[in-house]
């Protein structure tokens, strides 16, 4: 035989194609349905296997990863059925962040197929609307093929999840296997030169530009091109929703995050502004909420996206550029570099850099420390304060983690996690686990709900297992926040499932080994955070929060209910 072929079963392609295309971690519970793929798995020693609690969070940390390091995140569901079933929720969340998740479950023997076998369900059919390719391998021998392809796909922008069904049958036989190879690197789209010079007309004859730098910016960390494309023009910029890392944070003409839940001076950018450069950014619903009363309806759009559907989809544009926003950026600063004439928006620019100034101050001045409930607004100057600049920060849907969003301050790309359009409660303890694998010398923090770390709570056995050690922060209000919000501010405070009753969390972490701390006074809580995160511990601090500081973030889905 060909020294260049071997035999092998699937279940160790499987593992081989995953060594060759640099697989350093795999997330996954086991089950019978994939035991040959797991005892390949085991001889893999520079692979190492994170075995989690629930397929749901183990997804979750494989979407922390895989963001953090932009390399696909790898997770197993060993059982076919319940297993894969149990995926669902953290790939769904995955497609919504455009997340290179790769999902491999197993399923049902081939000869079964359709015969009500024991827990047979259509996986296909399940995970084709939530991916953005599903495959069911037929032949022992396509394994490396179709791995390759699930590789491409992922990275190929826009990033995506791939969720691969794995026949018990064909993980067990045997196949003759000729060198093992990577997938292919995808090459990225690239603005027309008529693009580049038409838009620069439009914003050299601007008098209020705005940027807004979107994931497409974030994700390949192409924030300090944007920051030499706004300077040489004087312009100032903002973020989309969930993307308040794109650029750092003291970068002085960066304005924060925009949108509804963004804050008033980076809004109040693009509800004014005569032309916005959107770069990166679908300008999608938790940025917009499809509404000009978030965008000036006036503004010249010009939009820069990888995907070509995303162009033009909510509000017209002048001119669409399908290209990577990073290189267009660049391409843009070189092109303006060689003219002598220059833009004419000083005071709009001094007016912006006025007003940040003096929000930020404000934010400041207006912290509550509340001696006796923990008020959010003094919590999150605190964490300001406290976090080291090379934090890395989780976040969950809900009412406090959406006041957080523009609260906390950001120095590097790729350091704010969040569910973004899925708005997943339970997210983010999981998806810190994950983050802080993809950056083992970056602090991580999460900040969830107490719903939310009820949910994911046994996933601290995961963590002190593998000595993961991230410090949660459980902004305890006893409730389910958004909607008991909701209630009480449209519905007469008829309260039904919104309040909660939960365990001590942080007697519950001591008994998994983790080190825990309560805070019930805003005094106390620098200390315990210093304290948390040099413990070398995974740490829960379970803080009391103001059960009443409850904000109703969707004004605009209870208009039927508010009285006039």
């Amino acid at each position: 035989m060909d020294k260049n072929h071997q035999i092998l079963s699937g279940g160790q392609a499987v593992v081989e194609t995953l060594r060759i295309e640099g697989v350093k971690y795999v997330f996954g519970l086991i089950g019978s349905a994939t035991m040959e793929l797991f005892d390949a798995l085991y001889e893999a020693k520079d692979i190492k296997f994170i075995d989690v609690r629930d397929e749901r969070t183990g997804t979750h940390m494989a979407d922390g990863y895989a963001r953090a390091s932009g390399q696909p995140g790898i997770v197993i569901s060993g059982q076919n059925g319940p297993g894969a079933t149990n995926l669902v929720t953290g790939i769904a969340q995955a497609n919504a962040a455009f997340s290179p998740v790769i999902s491999l479950a197993g399923d049902i023997a081939s000869e079964h197929k359709g015969k009500d076998a024991f827990q047979e369900i259509d996986q296909q059919a399940l995970f084709e609307p939530i991916t953005k390719k599903t495959f069911s391998v037929k032949q022992t021998e396509k394994i490396p093929k179709i791995l390759n392809e699930a590789f491409n796909l992922a990275l190929a922008p826009r990033c995506g999840p791939v969720h691969v069904n794995l026949p018990r049958d064909i993980l067990t036989n045997n196949a003759n296997f000729a060198e093992f190879n990577k997938h292919h690197n995808n090459i990225l789209p690239k603005a027309s030169k008529d693009n580049l010079t038409k838009t620069i007309d439009i914003i050299l004859s601007s008098s209020k530009p705005v940027i807004i730098a979107g994931g497409g910016i974030k994700n390949t960390q192409g924030g300090q091109e944007v920051i030499h494309l706004a300077k040489i023009l004087n312009i100032p910029i903002v973020s989309s929703a969930g993307h308040g890392d794109a650029l750092p944070f003291d970068e002085s003409l960066y304005a924060g995050q925009m949108g509804p839940r963004g804050n008033p001076v980076a809004s109040d950018l693009v509800k004014e502004a005569d032309v916005i450069l959107a770069l990166g950014t679908r300008l999608g619903f938790n940025s917009t909420f499809f509404s000009y009363e978030n965008i000036n309806e006036q503004a010249s759009i010009i939009q820069v996206d990888i995907e070509p559907k995303s162009l033009g989809r909510y509000f017209p544009i002048t001119i669409g550029i399908c290209a990577d926003a990073k290189t267009t950026a660049i391409e843009l600063y070189n092109e303006i570099s060689l003219k002598k004439e220059t833009i004419k928006i000083d005071s709009w620019t001094k007016n912006f850099l006025d007003k940040r100034k003096a929000y930020l101050k404000k934010r400041d001045a207006e912290a509550d420390f509340n001696p006796h409930l923990i008020q959010p607004s003094g919590l999150f100057k605190i964490l300001r304060e406290t976090l080291p600049k090379n934090s890395a920060v989780t976040l969950d849907a809900g009412t406090l983690c959406l006041q957080a969003t523009d609260m906390l301050n950001f120095y590097h790309p790729r350091s704010l996690f969040t569910p973004l359009d899925f708005g997943l409660v339970g997210f983010s303890f999981a998806c810190g686990l994950g983050v802080k694998l993809a950056k083992p010398d970056c602090p991580v923090i999460s900040l969830m709900g107490d719903g939310g770390f009820g949910m994911t709570i046994s996933e601290l056995s995961t963590a002190v297992q593998h000595k993961i050690n991230t410090v949660t922060i459980v902004m305890n209000n006893k409730s389910w926040g958004a909607e008991k919000a909701y209630q009480r501010d449209f519905y007469e405070k008829r309260y039904i499932g919104a309040n909660i009753d939960s365990p001590p969390f942080e007697k519950v972490a001591e008994l998994y080994g983790a080190a825990g701390f309560h805070v019930n006074k805003i005094s106390e809580l620098k200390d315990v955070i210093n304290t948390a995160l040099q413990c070398e511990k995974p740490a829960i601090i379970n803080v009391d929060v103001d059960p009443s500081a409850l904000y109703s973030f969707r004004t605009d889905s209870f208009k039927h209910k508010q009285k006039s």
